[in-house]
């Protein structure tokens, strides 16, 4: 039996003119996938009960004149485009030449990237799906010849491709995957220009945090907030870092957190949240 700390929260979710749909991750379904902004769409209902959830759900989009959805959230969880989200091994198919995903090789970087953490392995080897993977097999995936309802990429363009040195790797993600709207991106940049990701490790960047949460504590200490803003800024900066070093992003970090909190329930005491505890 699952503990009220183990529940999740599902969410019933309206976008005005677009759809109604239901999640259990606001953030990452509405906001992150679809581009949708807090105050751009509106929460309906929420529950611990999946069934519940979906069965709001087609009253809701019969209410408000959408097409009920053929598929319930269920099935959709459960389809092979998600199932390696419930298990440490990604849903491939593997054979001595290919590795195919199944899914359109147009939501392929969706599939893997939902898929953070998962794992496949060839006959070159055991492969962990983070972002640098991610954009390899993105870039060098072909449709399959069979149905166009699956991609494939060549075992030894993936092998080759994750093996380039570090300077040819560095320099293509510049290129190809560097967005300037977006500050994480430039402070990777800033480190990758520095060799901190060549030449640094993730023991002297938390030893850099430490300092900077040092610095941190001066500038509340003496009520400084000049001081105050570079110091988050600085720790940001180093978070980030740690990040990319063990080829993780400080995005997918900070969501895979707020999944965590999200529906945390808890009280104000002496000024500090505390969580609900059984």
């Amino acid at each position: 039996m699952k503990t009220k700390k183990d529940q999740k929260m599902y969410y019933l979710y309206h976008i005005p003119g677009k759809k109604i749909g239901m999640t259990s991750n606001i953030y990452s379904r509405v906001i992150k996938q679809q581009g949708y902004k807090f105050g751009e769409f509106e929460i309906l209902e929420s529950s611990i009960d999946l069934d519940t959830i979906e069965q709001l759900e087609k009253l809701y989009q019969t209410k408000y004149g959408y097409k009920n959805d053929l598929n319930s959230y269920t099935d959709a969880k459960n389809s092979p485009i998600n199932q390696f989200k419930s298990n440490k091994s990604m849903y491939t198919n593997v054979t001595a030449q290919t590795v195919t995903f199944p899914v359109p090789i147009k939501d392929l970087r969706t599939y893997l990237t939902n898929g953070i953490n998962a794992t496949f392995e060839t006959n070159y080897g055991k492969y962990l799906v983070n972002q640098e993977l991610i954009d390899v097999i993105v870039k060098n995936a072909r449709e399959s010849m069979f149905r166009s309802t699956a991609c494939y990429i060549y075992n030894k363009v993936l092998f080759e491709e994750t093996n380039k040195p570090a300077a040819v790797k560095e320099e293509r993600h510049k290129e190809a995957y560097f967005d300037s709207n977006n500050v994480y991106d430039l402070i990777r940049l800033w480190a990758e220009t520095r060799g901190i990701y060549k030449d640094g490790d993730t023991k002297t960047q938390f030893a850099k945090l430490q300092e900077e949460s040092g610095e941190l504590a001066r500038a509340i200490l003496k009520n400084n907030k000049p001081e105050f803003i570079d110091a988050i800024g600085d720790m940001v900066v180093v978070l980030t870092n740690l990040a990319a070093l063990e080829g993780l992003k400080i995005e997918d970090c900070v969501t895979s957190a707020y999944e965590v909190i999200a529906s945390r329930k808890g009280k104000m005491i002496n000024g500090t949240f505390v969580k609900e505890t059984l």
